[in-house]
């Protein structure tokens, strides 16, 4: 039986509310999101191993590049020439690549409880509980926000009617902003950030059908 997230979660704030990790799971009353992107060996979430990871803080309108997450992880025994098509990233990119648990418990330092932004951020999310989970005994605990949906209903409330092109680059243009390094962890997740930060404070983008 697939347990849905939420009461996982309620699961895992009981068994770890006293434990090392027990700030994660207390609310979040702060005014700071983290932009998150992994890079995967596939698309699949029972497949996928983690390539690396970037993350970038957000507090009110600014985008804080200087607070950051880079990691590039050891390359694992699947990654192929089709993945490599995929996200460019081959096994002498991450020569210097370092261990999946030193990078988990990084990401866990750096995100704390504050809410997870990102593209696609349930696949992300996915991938990395399913590395946490058997190393933690739980899963990321944050709040998600999606940005395809926060564009979505910002796009529907301006104008109704017809369908919302949700594609990254799509979003990016609308919103003038520039693509920094596609297909790189962190140059994902501060594009998203920079998209978010124009959505929830800038001019709403226009839209044509």
């Amino acid at each position: 039986m697939i347990i849905p997230r939420t009461i996982r979660r309620l699961q895992d704030r009981r068994t770890h509310k006293s434990g090392p990790w027990a700030n994660l799971f207390e609310s979040y009353d702060g005014d700071e999101v983290v932009s998150l992107d992994c890079e995967t060996t596939s698309l699949e979430v029972g497949q996928a191993e983690i390539l690396s990871i970037g993350a970038v803080r957000i507090q009110g309108k600014k985008v804080k590049t200087s607070d950051r997450l880079d990691i590039r992880l050891k390359p694992p025994a699947s990654l192929s020439g089709e993945s490599i098509k995929v996200h460019k990233i081959r096994a002498s990119d991450l020569v210097d690549g370092i261990e999946l648990e030193d990078a988990l418990e990084q990401l866990l330092n750096f995100i704390g409880n504050r809410p997870i932004l990102g593209y696609y951020v349930n696949y992300d999310i996915r991938v990395i509980d399913k590395f946490l989970r058997p190393l933690y005994g739980f899963g990321l605990p944050n709040k998600a926000i999606e940005l395809s949906h926060v564009y979505h209903d910002i796009i529907k409330w301006k104008h109704v009617g017809g369908d919302v092109d949700l594609r990254f680059d799509t979003i990016a243009s609308k919103l003038d902003i520039p693509i920094i390094q596609r297909h790189t962890a962190l140059g994902d997740a501060i594009t998203v950030a920079l998209m978010y930060v124009r959505l929830k404070h800038g001019q709403s983008p226009s839209h044509t059908h």
